[in-house]
């Protein structure tokens, strides 16, 4: 493993369980990390599709290697497999393999229009 401190972009959304789960895992081993989010600024979408080839969030960079459409999980794993850090049996304070709940859901369509300049509550139908 190296000495060096990883360079690492996340593109994450502002409420969603699976980017919470890689800022839970960037929390697990204190690392840190450039956060863009995907939703407060679109120019941060529109870069991790050229980066990635595809839409789907969330996408970490890690020295250069990009993981895209991963989860908390599976970032932890890839980096521990390749000596970015060394495994640890502590917990992460948060979800690290989940969807998001419907709050979070709600949350980031209301994050979303506010984005577009939208205002008023949306309602999610079952």
């Amino acid at each position: 493993m190296s000495n060096e401190s990883p360079k690492i972009t996340c593109y994450l959304k502002t409420y969603c369980g699976w980017s919470e789960g890689v800022r839970a895992m960037m929390r697990k081993y204190d690392l840190q990390f450039e956060e863009k989010d995907i939703i407060a600024n679109p120019a941060f979408r529109w870069e991790m599709e050229q980066k990635t080839g595809q839409p789907l969030s969330p996408c970490v960079e890690v020295n250069g290697t990009m993981l895209a459409d991963v989860s908390g999980d599976e970032v932890e794993a890839w980096m521990v497999k390749n000596g970015v850090v060394e495994a640890v049996d502590a917990e992460a304070d948060a979800p690290t393999g989940s969807s998001c709940s419907p709050e979070q859901h709600e949350k980031q369509a209301l994050a979303e229009a506010e984005a577009k300049g939208a205002s008023g509550k949306i309602v999610f139908l079952d």
